[in-house]
Order: C-alpha cells, then structure tokens, then sequence
C-alpha cells in the first residue's frame, strides 16, 4: 500500500510539473513566434509601400535595407519583380508559382517552408502586390528554440521526477509510520485481549465439567470475574483512546481551579502509598487556574501517580509540584525515585502498550495510561514528557493559564 502510494504521489507531481513545463515553454514559444510575425509583417508592409528606389543596393543612408522582393502583375499579365538583390528573380517559373501561392493563399500573410519565405499579401497604390522575405534565419532560430525547450523541459522533468521521488519519501513517511503503528497497535490489543480470553475460556470449561468441586467451582468463577475486569479496563483505555484520535474528547471550556483540582486527587491516593510504604508529598502553588476538562485533568494526575507508586523504590518519596512558569504558563511534575529511564525508554514511553517491565502486563497495567495522558494534554494545548536524572525519574506538563474567575 506504502509504495502504491508513493507512486500515486510521484506521479501526480509529475502531471502537474509536465502541465507547467508545457504551459510555461509553450508560452515562450507562442510569444517568440508572434512577436518575429509581427516585426516580419510590419517590415514587409513597410516595404511594400516604399518607393522602389529606396530598396535598391545604392539607396542612400537611412533608406531600407532588407532581404525582400515584391512581385505584381504589370500590363498584358507580366510578372514585375522589383527588390534587394540577395535574391535570384531571374526564374520567372519560381516566380509565377510564388506569386500564385501567395495570392491565392488564404491567409495574408504566412511562411512557405519549402521555400523558406515569408509571404505578405498587400494591396498598394500601384495595385495587388505579393512580398516575400527570407525566413531562414527565423526558421532556424525557432528550430533552435524549440530543441532548447526540449532539452530545457527534458533536463527539467528529470530533475523534478528525481525530487519527486525523494520527496515521495518525505510525504509518505508520516502514513508509513501511522500504518505500522496501526499494525502494532492491533497487535498488541491482540495480545493483551488473548490472554484474559484464553483464562475465561479454561475457567468456563472448567465449570462445565461435572466433576468439578465447589472450591474448584469457586475459584474458577472468581478467575472470570477477574480477568473480565482486566478486559473491561482494557477496553475502556482503547476507547479513550479512539475518542483522543478522532477528537472526541469532551471539551469543557470552564475555567478552574486547577491547584484545588490536583490537591482533591491525590487524597485517594494517600493510604496506597502508606500501605506500600511510599511517601506522598506535594507542593501546589495556589490560585493557578486553566480553562478545561477538570476531569481529564484529575485523570492525567492519576495515571502519573498510578505509574509512581508501581515503579518507584521501596521507601521512595513521590513528589507532586505545580507551580507558576513565567507569564501565562503552569507546569505540574510527578517525580519518583527509582531506576533510571534510558534515552530510548524516554521516547518510546509514551508509545501505546509500551512497558519498562513486561512482567507487569497481568497487573492491571497495559502501557496505555501514559498515552491517554499524552492526548489528554495535547487536546488542551499543552506539551508533556519525561526526564531521568539524578536517581529520579519525572514526568512533566505545562499548560496555558488563564487569569482567575
């Protein structure tokens, strides 16, 4: 599909690079040829109405100078050739052809190639006149320009298709990357819903066997309920996600308190953290308000918490701080202790399924808070990522503020 697309791209640029060229060089022809008909004819007219003595070879200065000659029918149908003598006007049988041609021409004025003249059908004072001057060099310069267009065009397709394709890269690259994230991301819904799955399944055959006890019974059903549970929580993370992607997110302008918000949601998280033996400390800066989802932004908290309390070292001090970053801007940062997050961890935590430890993937944990929270923020304009340093792994968010209500 990938490459498809690519030469779908290519050659869509192509049609219109071509279309240009060909606009572009077709009009240069176009003007050049009408502008040589137009200084050829004005020339000729010139020399058709000039008195015959000026186009002689020892005309004086000033007079007219030109590769032309006219031809009339004088008295008793005889061919008068009067003009320059560059040319040969002994041949009377060349002459009554031209000059049968040229009168008999439906246009007034043209070119005969076979010839190589320029012909201009006049009428003058001294009656109907046909003029002819040399068109070789005009020929010649437009056969000249017509084989620099095409080379110009040529040289100028190639290069453009040779871009074309690299661009191809650059703009298919985003839809590449969408594609196998699309890829990945059935496959690990795929695996994640495979394993609860295959567990409901042994259970519920378990239940149908008669020789089944009640404990076993028991357990079995309590195996269901708690793997139906992992399902339900793994769908809701996906459909969040769905309505993320598709810009579903429920949006709530209301501005609100958002230090009252985050000091509200971590009072549910105070007796998990005693019970694993974690410290809870805050540090909120009061008043700082933001226009939002308050619940989203209670959910973004959560999930940080949530992270924190399974991945920071026993003993550990979780820290919450929101404060004021210059004008117009808040930041809020979780920081845990524990151990350290590499480069490649940093950027990919945010992926979706993405785990530091897989051996917590029947915990209740499915690599999916992180980006929920990373579309919650971006839906809100704001910027999220992580940091590892000194023993200490933090996650950060800025948000625009807005003044207080």
């Amino acid at each position: 599909m990938i490459r498809r697309l690519r030469i779908k791209f290519v050659c869509i640029n192509m049609a219109i690079v071509l279309l240009l060229l060909s606009g572009i060089l077709g009009t240069v022809l176009h003007l050049d040829r009408a502008n040589h008909d137009r200084e050829s004819i004005r020339t000729m007219q010139s020399f058709a109405f000039a008195p015959p003595g000026a186009r002689l070879p020892d005309a004086p200065p000033g007079v007219i100078h030109l590769p032309c000659f006219t031809l009339r029918e004088g008295r008793g149908g005889r061919l008068i050739a009067d003009g320059s003598n560059f040319f040969d006007l002994s041949d009377e049988t060349v002459l009554r052809e031209l000059y049968a041609l040229a009168i008999g021409a439906e246009k007034p004025s043209g070119i005969f190639p076979d010839y190589s003249l320029r012909y201009l059908r006049a009428e003058t004072p001294g009656g109907l006149c046909a003029v002819f001057a040399d068109a070789s060099g005009e020929l010649s310069s437009r056969r000249s320009l017509l084989r620099s267009c095409l080379l110009i065009g040529s040289a100028g397709a190639a290069a453009f298709l040779l871009v074309s394709v690299m661009l191809s890269f650059w703009a298919v690259h985003p839809v590449s990357e969408a594609w196998a994230q699309q890829r990945q991301f059935v496959s690990d819904a795929s695996h994640e819903l495979k394993t609860p799955l295959t567990v409901i399944l042994t259970n519920a055959e378990l239940l149908r066997d008669a020789s089944c006890s009640p404990a076993a019974q028991a357990q079995a059903v309590s195996h269901i309920l708690s793997m139906s549970r992992q399902m339900r929580g793994l769908i809701e993370s996906l459909l969040e996600l769905a309505r993320a992607d598709g810009g579903l997110l429920r949006q709530c302008t209301a501005v609100f308190d958002l230090s009252h918000a985050l000091t509200c949601a971590l009072l549910p998280f105070e007796p998990v953290y005693f019970e694993k033996g974690l410290c809870l400390s805050e540090r909120i800066e009061a008043g700082i308000y933001v226009r939002g989802s308050e619940t989203h932004f209670k959910q973004v908290l959560e999930i940080f918490l949530d992270n924190a309390q399974k991945y920071a070292s026993a003993g550990g001090e979780v820290t919450v701080t929101l404060r004021r970053m210059g004008k117009g801007r808040c930041q809020l940062s979780v920081a845990n202790p524990g151990e350290a997050l590499s480069p490649a961890q940093l950027r990919d935590i945010f992926k979706r399924f993405y785990r530091v430890d897989q051996a917590r993937s029947q915990d209740g944990s499915y690599g999916l808070g992180l980006s929920i929270a990373e579309a919650v923020v971006r839906r809100h304009r704001g910027r999220i990522w992580a940091e590892s340093a000194g023993g200490c792994n933090t996650f950060f968010v800025q948000l625009p503020t807005v003044p207080a209500p």
